[in-house]
């Protein structure tokens, strides 16, 4: 009986153990970086006259607004839609959705005329919750529309530090 519970003493300390000592980088990030999906963007910001930046004085643990500028000829057009990502050792990864239930946006195009700006406030509290600490980017695509169905699909991303 007592070889069994020294035996079995030493299965729980050792799973303890094991537990305790997960593989972890250089600041301890790889209990995040397990949970979250490394992004899907390989290529951002790579179309001639269109610019995405973070309004100064607006960014907070929940949003933040940006401004789109183009300064090309054509007209673009762009929806509600977005992603956060967080940079975590050096990569891109997308923040997790906080919500247990189905999400969706508002299928709405607004045009981004020939040498227009637009601000574009979100709040990302409902689908994110409020920001850790960290370096972020905010992933927007934007549509070079032909004729209905007949598009380019291209990403801009605005990064910003939550303090």
């Amino acid at each position: 009986m007592r070889k069994s519970l020294v035996f079995l003493f030493q299965i729980i300390m050792g799973v303890t153990l094991l537990v305790g000592c997960g593989d972890e980088g250089s600041n301890g990030d790889s209990a995040e970086t397990t949970e979250w999906q490394p992004t899907t963007y390989e290529s951002v910001n790579n179309i001639d006259g269109i610019t995405i930046d973070v309004k100064k004085g607006t960014i907070s643990s929940a949003g933040l607004t940006v401004i789109l500028e183009n300064t090309s000829d054509k007209q673009y057009t762009y929806g509600e839609y977005y992603m956060l990502e967080k940079t975590i050792n050096g990569s891109w990864y997308q923040v997790p959705i906080v919500l247990d239930e189905n999400y969706g946006f508002n299928d709405i195009g607004y045009e981004l005329a020939s040498s227009d700006v637009s601000e574009w406030t979100v709040d990302w509290d409902w689908l994110y919750g409020n920001l850790e600490n960290g370096q972020y980017r905010l992933v927007k695509d934007v549509l070079d529309v032909r004729e209905p169905g007949d598009y380019d699909t291209y990403y801009l991303a605005a990064e910003f530090t939550i303090n």
